[in-house]
């Protein structure tokens, strides 16, 4: 392949490998070249002056670019009311801009062959600053792009079975080290960097690199586990082993390097992959259902009515809003304790999220409603004897 900023310089052009000799592509790019020779040729026919045709190449670019973007709109905005699908919106979104940028580009480039600069090197230097502006333009918006098209497929459950919510940030990473290598790669060709040396040492580099960041490596391949085996999902609540910290949050995000997990205290924890790949996890929210089941531990004296006090407990239980229905509330005699008839009432709360909420409201209600009814619940008592010496 031959770069069109050495065609255009009328130096020695770039050979880019697999692309020597010429071919297709070689003269598509210097067709390119020629055509920016044509018009700077056209153009100092008409100004003798090098810097007032460059200047106005560069406003005419600008211009062009204006009127670029607004065709852009007014004739692919039809077409995408029209569809059903929003991914022609991305396109739109995140390509029109590197398209109007590229024809700005294009001008300036048109400029600084004009401007025939007595130095062919800084007249391939400036095209290479060029082509290297619209390598990193066209990367970032390739870059949104692919990003748009994978939000859109991880939303579309049952659709696409590898790209889904708990996948999403696996393949929006890979998309990110793939485009940001791609653009790389152009660079190192557009500046004809030569790059035996640097493969020479990278193997030299890779193995430094891999003892001084192998927590980070851990990280990595512990993050490629956990989104690949899917032990919890974002939005989950999910509770670590003490060894661990005991955290339980809702998951927010999920990296290649860590875990966020934001607890009932509204505080946003970062948890590195390595540490959760080695842990215990409770997954709260997974299963056949959200709902999480709550313990109530109560008791109450030896002299109660123990029928009486199923009923009352049953209509408390079944009278709170955040009590679910399915499955029922249900009441089971633990033990007799020291001082106590220990019972204890299970109910299900929604989510996991209203575990606090439902425990405090049913404790109130529970209290008054024993009290209501008379109901003892015992305490531990302890009586203190003092006897009495007589003196001598």
């Amino acid at each position: 392949m031959v770069l069109p900023t050495e065609a255009a310089a009328g130096v020695a052009p770039i050979v880019l490998q697999g692309d020597a000799g010429g071919g297709e592509g070689a003269a598509d790019m210097a067709h390119g070249g020629a055509l920016s020779q044509l018009i700077s040729n056209e153009l100092g026919a008409i100004i003798e002056n090098p810097y007032a045709g460059a200047v106005l190449v560069i406003l005419a670019a600008l211009l062009l670019g204006k009127l670029v973007d607004w065709a852009l709109r007014a004739t692919l905005n039809v077409w995408v009311k029209n569809s059903d699908t929003p991914l022609d919106d991305l396109a739109l979104q995140h390509l029109s801009g590197p398209i109007v940028k590229s024809t700005v580009l294009y001008g300036f480039w048109v400029a600084a062959v004009h401007l025939e600069l007595d130095d062919p090197a800084a007249r391939v230097f400036v095209l290479r600053v060029i082509q290297t502006l619209l390598v990193l333009i066209w990367s970032v918006g390739v870059l949104h792009l692919a990003e748009g098209f994978l939000r859109h497929a991880s939303k579309k459950k049952g659709k696409f079975k590898i790209v889904e919510n708990r996948t999403f940030p696996l393949f929006s990473n890979l998309s990110k080290l793939l485009l940001f290598g791609v653009g790389v790669y152009l660079v190192i060709l557009v500046w004809d960097v030569n790059t035996d040396a640097w493969l020479a040492s990278a193997g030299i580099a890779g193995l430094a690199i891999s003892f001084a960041a192998k927590d980070t490596l851990s990280n990595l391949f512990a993050g490629v586990f956990i989104i690949a085996d899917a032990p919890y999902r974002i939005g989950d609540y999910i509770v670590l082993d003490s060894a661990s910290g005991g955290t339980r949050g809702e998951v927010t995000s999920i990296g290649l390097r860590s875990t966020r997990v934001v607890t009932r205290d509204e505080i946003e924890i970062t948890i590195p992959n390595a540490v959760i790949g080695a842990a215990q996890i409770v997954n709260q929210t997974a299963g056949p259902s959200a709902k999480m089941r709550v313990r109530v531990p109560v008791g109450v004296s030896y002299g109660t009515d123990v029928d009486r006090f199923r009923e009352v407990l049953m209509e408390v239980a079944e009278s709170e809003p955040l009590v679910c229905d399915a499955p029922e509330p249900r009441l089971r005699f633990r033990a007799f304790g020291p001082s106590s008839l220990d019972f204890e009432l299970l109910v299900w709360a929604e989510t996991p999220e209203d575990k606090g909420r439902l425990l405090d409201s049913l404790l109130a209600s529970i209290l008054k409603r024993l009290r209501a009814e008379g109901i003892e619940i015992p305490f531990p008592q302890r009586d203190l004897h003092i006897k009495e010496q007589q003196s001598s």
